[in-house]
């Protein structure tokens, strides 16, 4: 049990993190579906190093948050703080290939240049409307909603689009103060309809056929895949924690199906 870390928030040293009430939200929230402890190396639970000259260095905290349920194979939070200029909550549900669910992924970054917001329910069967009917009747209200309190993102690499569902919410956000009040009063209150409609759906999902579970595996696997060769993360991660520690984190903690 060395490894292993609890479901507890209190463990991980996530101050100055702007992304800390998301992930405290997002445990809250699954609390009741009786969260128990996922395996991750101590080695990846929490890290921090500085890269950069005496005068300007760069300080980099990278810190895991890991659970699972009796549905859901992994639930897990990357975050990451370099600085007070980039701050990164990568969030990501895995259901159990059991269950016909899609994924769950929230990415919200915020960089220089500004911030990246993504919310989705991503499927892994794209083209199946046994798959995806059922939750995008449900979904695209409420990303209506939302959207259009919003900019739109901009588009994404035609490669990318397969692992998106039309309930993908997607803006970029200058830094400035009104972008704050976005993130408090649009982006904040999205993610938490997101995070219901996810769990009743949780709740409601039926073991399916074994036929069934290994098609959903095999799509879970291919966007897993995906996600591990493209992780716009590696760059910075390499940085700052080298090749193999970044390339292990990628494939055994993130994408580690």
């Amino acid at each position: 049990m060395d490894n292993i870390r609890k479901n507890s928030l209190d463990e991980v040293n996530l101050e100055g993190w702007i992304w800390k009430d998301f992930l405290q939200h997002a445990i809250t929230s699954l609390s009741p579906l009786e969260l128990s402890s996922y395996p991750i190396p101590r080695n990846y639970l929490d890290r921090k190093s500085i890269v950069g000259s005496k005068l300007k260095p760069l300080t980099a905290h990278t810190s895991t948050w890991a659970c699972c349920t009796q549905k859901l194979r992994q639930v897990r939070a990357a975050c990451v703080q370099v600085n007070s200029e980039i701050s990164v909550f990568n969030f990501l549900i895995s259901p159990l290939s059991r269950y016909d669910l899609p994924f769950f992924g929230a990415d919200f970054v915020t960089l220089p240049s500004g911030h990246l917001l993504a919310l989705d329910f991503q499927p892994a069967l794209k083209n199946d409307n046994l798959h995806t009917a059922y939750f995008l009747e449900r979904l695209l209200p409420v990303h209506k909603h939302w959207q259009s309190l919003l900019p739109d993102g901009g588009n994404i690499p035609e490669e990318a689009k397969r692992f998106f569902s039309p309930g993908f919410l997607w803006t970029r956000l200058p830094l400035e103060e009104d972008s704050n009040r976005l993130i408090a009063e649009v982006i904040f209150p999205a993610f938490s309809e997101y995070i219901i409609l996810y769990i009743n759906l949780i709740r409601q999902a039926k073991a399916v056929s074994n036929y069934r579970s290994n098609l959903l595996l095999d799509g879970q696997k291919n966007y897993m895949n995906y996600r591990a060769e493209k992780d716009p993360a590696r760059a910075m991660l390499t940085r700052f924690y080298g090749k193999e520690w970044t390339e292990r984190y990628i494939h055994e903690v993130l994408f580690d199906l």
